[in-house]
């Protein structure tokens, strides 16, 4: 019997909302998305940790306010910790936590962000794009509302442009195309402490603190090679 390659596999999803009726609604829509399985409901953040680690999704669609206890932010911040431990220095294979959420002030962008969050999408967007950002977050790549991505734009115009090397833009490159660190020292023959310390001086010029938050600043910014 022939086995499902790879690419026809569905993206694999676990919810998270401390809402019953939110999670219901978005069962039933991704329901109708083709390649694409909800395998777990998570309505408080340790169980969206617990459930992450447990059952290995694709992504995972955060609420960022979950209530009492564990809010969405540490969830992922937690969630995206154990898959770099897993990952053992190489490129986490997931899950990625894709953000949906109503509130798009610049402190919760930036807090989602810096907690490691692959994408930010917000709940009034249409079906459509909630589908195509599950399966670019699925392949670790940025998925912005546009009204975050203005936002996340207007504030790096408002700090002004910054100014990176021509190896640091070389690394910001290979870093969108979702390479771990190793892979990138193989990929522009280098050592791989000399690609941490200059993702460190990238993070500083970019004022964020994650590998999501500078492929999305440097997107907005036109800074990639």
């Amino acid at each position: 019997m022939n086995q499902p390659s790879p690419e026809s596999a569905p993206v694999r999803v676990l919810l998270c909302d401390d809402h019953a009726v939110v999670r219901a609604g978005l069962l039933a829509l991704l329901g109708s998305a083709p390649g694409v399985e909800v395998v777990g409901e998570a309505g408080t953040g340790e169980e969206a940790v617990a459930l992450a680690a447990r059952l290995r999704p694709a992504v995972v669609l955060m609420d960022l306010q979950l209530g009492a206890g564990m809010d969405g932010i540490e969830a992922t911040r937690r969630i995206v910790a154990g898959a770099a431990a897993r990952a053992g220095g190489g490129r986490p294979g997931g899950p990625y936590v894709l953000v949906l959420t109503t509130y798009d002030t610049d402190a919760d962008i930036t807090r989602a962000i810096d907690a490691g969050a692959t994408g930010y999408l917000l709940k009034a967007e249409r079906p459509e794009e909630l589908f195509s950002a599950i399966r670019a977050a699925a392949e670790g790549r940025t998925a912005l509302s546009p009204p975050v991505a203005g936002r996340v734009m207007a504030r790096m115009r408002g700090a002004g442009r910054p100014s990176l090397t021509e190896r640091e833009r070389d690394i910001l490159g290979q870093l969108a195309r979702g390479l771990g660190n190793r892979e990138i020292a193989r990929a522009l023959f280098i050592s791989e402490a000399t690609v941490k310390t200059h993702l460190g001086r990238i993070y500083d010029k970019l004022g964020v603190d994650t590998r999501a938050g500078a492929v999305a600043v440097a997107k907005e910014q036109r800074l990639l090679p």
